[in-house]
């Protein structure tokens, strides 16, 4: 995650809509998103962007946990925490 404010690096590839980022990613690009102002629409497109491949999110709001659940469901990472013979 970067700050609005902060310079990106020329050989990422911004996305501005979800095709485009999962063709981005697709292509074995680095693809930076910048996420809407409202944080209820900032945690929703960074869970919806990190799903289509995007790597990079450019906001002032705190999605890392939107972030972590996401990777969980791909695969990408174990969960923090399991729970086995529950009910």
């Amino acid at each position: 995650m970067i700050r609005p404010d902060v310079e990106i690096d020329p050989e990422w590839a911004e996305a501005r809509s979800l095709p485009e980022a999962s063709e981005l990613a697709a292509a074995g690009r680095t693809v930076m998103v910048t996420l809407p102002g409202d944080e209820t629409e900032a945690i929703a497109a960074a869970a919806a962007y990190a799903w289509a491949g995007a790597t990079v999110f450019r906001t002032t709001h705190d999605v890392r946990q939107a972030l972590d659940m996401t990777e969980v469901l791909l695969g990408r990472r174990p969960p923090a925490l399991t729970r086995r013979g529950l009910g």
